[in-house]
């Protein structure tokens, strides 16, 4: 198992489209079809490393929320 993949990956963009459509981790967890918690989000804002099942499922939740089609590359820098 490689034990040097970094995890931690700083503040990634989802965090300024956050701010910048004035929502909240509320709001994406509200608006997910899929379960999506408070946790989930919290980590993909601090730049934690997330599966792509996750990053799948926040990136739905933030387009149904701030109405708009966002990519993965939008979100996050990894």
């Amino acid at each position: 198992m490689n034990n040097n993949i970094e995890r931690n990956l700083g503040e990634q963009p989802i965090a300024r489209i956050l701010a910048a459509c004035g929502l909240k981790s509320h709001d994406l967890v509200n608006n997910s079809t899929e379960q999506v918690s408070y946790k989930m989000v919290a980590k993909a804002v601090k730049g934690r490393r997330l599966t792509p099942n996750v990053r799948s499922k926040i990136l739905k939740a933030l387009n149904k929320a701030a109405g708009k089609n966002y990519t993965l590359k939008d979100l996050f820098n990894y």
